[in-house]
């Protein structure tokens, strides 16, 4: 078997049906552990996450609670959002919104507990800098050290190779696409570029970054929910029958065409399997790397971060990933052949859908799209594996891997990166299985802090 081949093979064992029951599982144990007070208080943590108080630099971190919540969303917000949500309803039916729904409300306890516990556990550097994340709850936070440091040691490895792939070589390479076929930018002058804006943006550190991402994630998400939007309202019509063949499809066992029960009961798997599998690689919950940006944060209270950070789950997968499945559903254009007879997927079915609305701009609004979403995940997922790799190597050596960052998305840009996006999703799987065990283990410190917290949100109702 080729190397490619197998590779293949490991990705889809890893992301099979037992990492995402093991995703879903942990959202549903930490839900119903903290007596589902992360939705109980989800206004608390919208206005919170939203309010002045959150851009003020108040207590011990390097970056307001707003820029750590966009730092972590540069990351989390991308090509997901376009793309992803096209191939999961595509591959599942329209009924993977549904479930996608749901993996982003499991996810949003994921997303609090493992912000909670970065910024509880989270240390002081070598350069007076806040350092924090899973690697450092497991160091510090489980009982077993060795174990902890062998977990820790495991997720940053894992965490390191994921930013030089998902997170430079592969958004580099959606950057070039879009910039080439819509504007007509060579390749070999796009990747230059990304690459040069990139380091100099880098290397000014996490406060460069998070002021970079405070500015632009913002405005690239209200730019793709503004033309989002326009594509639902010019089908309203169809608005109705959609919502209505999304749900049949996610919950019936009629939802199959055909009727026959056995192709029935996999149609309605598969909307289970895409819609989770997809709504975990957009929010990124469960994988820990939100809870790395939420540690520079300046707070001295671990919840109240966490609150905070959940509301990238709401933001990304709630809000913009469901304008994206509307627009595709309302349209008509799901299931729509192309030129070698297949059904039209990915970006070229996002286009189709925004075409029936916007015409011939469309091209050129998912193209920027994808251009903001893609270097803003540059941004954050740099932050994310700068600090892995700190962890493994501390502080000196930062710069290399700065350089080496920036080189990957220059590579990245002009190369077909397949085999660079599976690697990235297997370092992602084997971050995931070492976070979630513990969380589950470090639960009774979420619980305790979550309620102990639970007085001062009342005090503000």
């Amino acid at each position: 078997m080729a190397f490619s081949n197998w590779i293949s093979t490991i990705d889809t064992f890893l992301w099979g049906p037992g990492t995402l029951a093991l995703l879903m599982g942990t959202g549903i144990f930490l839900t119903v552990r903290t007596r589902f007070l992360p939705w109980r208080n989800l206004g608390y943590a919208l206005r919170t996450a939203l309010g002045r108080e959150a851009r003020r630099v108040k207590g011990l971190g390097d970056v307001s609670p707003f820029s750590a919540l966009m730092t972590a969303l540069a990351a989390t917000i991308g090509t997901g959002n376009i793309v992803g949500v096209a191939t999961a309803l595509t591959a599942g039916g329209p009924g993977a919104l549904v479930w996608m729904e749901l993996s982003a409300l499991f996810g949003m306890s994921t997303k609090f507990a493992e912000c909670l516990l970065a910024v509880r556990f989270r240390r002081v550097n070598a350069r007076g800098e806040l350092s924090g994340g899973p690697m450092y709850v497991m160091r510090d936070g489980l009982r077993s050290r060795s174990v902890g440091r062998l977990l820790g040691g495991a997720f940053a490895l894992f965490a390191v190779c994921a930013s030089f792939g998902i997170g430079s070589m592969t958004q580099a390479n959606s950057i070039a696409g879009a910039m080439h076929v819509s504007f007509g930018v060579p390749t070999e002058v796009c990747g230059p570029l990304v690459a040069g804006l990139a380091l100099l943006i880098i290397l000014g550190g996490i406060r460069s970054i998070s002021s970079v991402s405070a500015a632009v994630v913002p405005a690239m998400a209200l730019f793709y929910l503004a033309s989002g939007t326009a594509v639902i309202l010019g089908n309203l019509d169809q608005l109705p029958a959609a919502l209505c063949t999304i749900f049949r499809c996610a919950f019936s066992p009629r939802a199959a065409v055909g009727g026959v029960a056995g192709t029935a009961a996999r149609s309605m798997l598969d909307a289970a399997r895409w819609g989770v599998a997809r709504g975990v690689f957009s929010n990124e919950a469960g994988l820990g790397s939100a809870a790395i940006s939420a540690a520079s944060a300046a707070t001295n209270s671990p919840p109240r971060q966490g609150y905070i950070n959940m509301t990238g789950t709401f933001f990304d997968t709630i809000i913009i990933c469901t304008v994206t499945g509307l627009a595709i559903c309302c349209s008509g254009v799901l299931g729509l052949p192309d030129s070698t007879g297949g059904a039209v997927d990915g970006a070229s079915l996002t286009i189709l859908a925004f075409q029936t609305v916007l015409g011939p701009l469309n091209g050129i609004f998912v193209s920027i799209a994808i251009v903001l979403f893609a270097f803003s995940t540059i941004l954050g997922w740099e932050y994310q594996g700068e600090k892995a790799f700190e962890y493994l190597f501390g502080t000196r050596p930062l710069l290399a891997y700065r350089v080496a960052f920036a080189l990957a998305a220059l590579w990245g840009a002009g190369q077909h990166v397949e085999l660079v996006f599976r690697l990235s999703d297997i370092a992602n799987a084997l971050m995931c299985i070492p976070n979630l065990a513990s969380l589950l283990l470090l639960s009774p410190i979420v619980v305790q802090e979550t309620l102990a917290f639970q007085p001062s949100i009342r005090k503000k109702r």
